[in-house]
């Protein structure tokens, strides 16, 4: 198949183009390159433009049959889209609408949308399975909601066949150390305490608070090159028009803030000071996934399913990059 993936000079995005193009796909990327990385794309065909431009984007899907969208281009920080709301509502909602349609008026049959578990907000029972009520704790999460259903409204309309996965904490590097995760600033928390680990400076720790084990946030870590896997999976999945589904992707383990501190030292061999904080406006506790509908409907199962192996691809990555 022909695909367009958007986003795809990215962290995310760049392990799930190399996965599709070692299926056989011809890759196409768009992305603006504002924190994506231009060496990710190496030796794929890229557009560096914004993915909802109309004239260049739908130029490209006119000029080739494509046979699917990979939409994974967003902004993704729960913090900030508290404090610029309306960027969210631009580039997650609005802007991806403009894709969508440009995917209609093409005639795009295929599209995989990247999701978030924070479409559910602070769970009522963990793990969260896809029955879970939708109740989204900050405007990231109310973004990627308010796509999904806007993508169920427009396959039951036009005959799009769609997928959304709803990705728990993404982490890792591939396992030949080439991509990882590089940010500026860096957010996430498997990179920021694997820098401390690297550079001696203190992991913050934002809260200490929350009615967990040890007050410390819980999350569910999944492999980029598992998250990979399930594009691929989910582009099969997507081939039955006017279908619509949504599936969690995680390990269904969580671990506390703590636990991840603790699990890069015995992985990096190195002490790491910790700074507590207070906390991030919009975080939730707990956030634990149910993946069971992925792996009886996609075949899907996480290959890397501890944090310590997902951590010690991180830190070979770092290593190989001469920054640890």
């Amino acid at each position: 198949m022909r695909l367009l993936v958007t986003g795809g000079a990215g962290y995310v995005g760049g392990a799930v183009a190399r996965r599709l193009r070692a299926s056989g796909h011809a890759i196409v990327i768009v992305d603006d390159l504002r924190t994506g990385h231009r060496e990710t794309a190496d030796g794929f065909d890229l557009l560096v433009a914004d993915f909802a431009d109309e004239v260049r984007v739908g130029a490209l899907l006119g000029s080739h049959r494509f046979d699917g969208i990979i939409h994974l281009a967003a902004s993704c920080l729960v913090g900030e889209s508290v404090t610029k709301p309306d960027l969210y509502r631009d580039n997650n909602l609005t802007r991806s609408l403009a894709l969508l349609d440009l995917a209609r008026r093409h005639r795009v049959a295929r599209f995989v949308f990247s999701s978030s578990a924070a479409v559910y907000g602070e769970p009522e029972r963990v793990p969260i399975d896809e029955n879970h009520p939708l109740r989204p704790t900050n405007p990231y999460g109310e973004t990627k909601l308010a796509f999904e259903r806007a993508l169920a409204s427009h396959t039951a309309a036009h005959g799009l066949s769609a997928v959304a996965l709803r990705y728990f904490n993404a982490a890792g590097a591939t396992h030949d150390g080439r991509h990882g995760e590089d940010h500026d600033p860096e957010t996430h928390l498997v990179p920021s305490i694997l820098r401390a680990a690297a550079d001696g400076c203190p992991v913050p720790i934002f809260g200490t608070d929350y009615p967990t084990e040890d007050g410390t946030a819980v999350r569910d870590y999944v492999h980029i090159e598992d998250l990979a896997e399930a594009h691929r999976l989910a582009l099969e999945r997507a081939s039955s028009p006017g279908r619509a589904e949504a599936f969690n992707l995680g390990t269904g383990r969580g671990y506390s803030v703590r636990e991840a501190i603790d699990t890069a030292r015995r992985v990096t061999g190195r002490p790491i000071a910790v700074a507590p904080e207070a906390r991030r406006p919009g975080d939730p506790a707990r956030l634990v996934a149910a993946a069971g509908l992925a792996s009886r409907t996609l075949g899907w199962a996480p290959s890397t399913p501890t944090l310590e192996g997902i951590m010690a691809t991180a830190w070979a990555h770092l290593r190989a990059a001469g920054r640890a």
